[in-house]
């Protein structure tokens, strides 16, 4: 049913999301992201924390809030009969008052009795993204920010 090879992801430092545990050792300082899905009785679950190491840059920090201030901005947004480029709209604003970019390709989605279900959910504005939300609907929200490029290239896990 999963795409990915994993149903628990970890990313560390630069790896953006869905990266598959392997033999990396998680160090003080790192930026680390889990990723978790679940599926129960034919329904699927999705969720993911980041943890700032302690004794990292004060930027993992910064992102890691960054991140949770965005969630928290755009989830409200996301009503019924809203656009899901109005979600995406609001996570970009935030990202970018910070000072961050939000990862181009990389967005939320709806989720049900698969893990990626549509619409699409944006972390940018994009006007040709116009699919009102309907009640009823589960998605994610998932701004997934940088403090650099919002350029991603596939890591050696694919």
């Amino acid at each position: 049913m999963y795409w990915f090879p994993g149903v628990n992801l970890i990313s560390v430092n630069d790896e953006a999301v869905h990266s598959v545990p392997g033999g990396r050792v998680i160090e003080s300082g790192d930026l680390v992201k889990i990723g978790m899905t679940a599926e129960v009785e034919g329904h699927v679950a999705d969720a993911a924390v980041t943890v700032a190491l302690p004794s990292g840059p004060e930027v993992h920090q910064k992102l890691k809030e960054g991140a949770e201030v965005a969630f928290a901005r755009a989830a409200p947004v996301a009503r019924a009969r809203r656009l899901v480029n109005k979600i995406g709209r609001v996570v970009e604003t935030a990202a970018r008052r910070r000072s961050f970019t939000v990862l181009a390709g990389l967005s939320g989605h709806e989720i049900g009795r698969s893990i990626h279900e549509p619409p699409t959910i944006p972390s940018q504005f994009d006007r040709r993204l116009d699919t009102p939300l309907t009640k009823g609907l589960v998605a994610t929200i998932e701004p997934i920010i940088a403090s650099g490029s919002d350029r991603t290239v596939e890591g050696p896990d694919g």
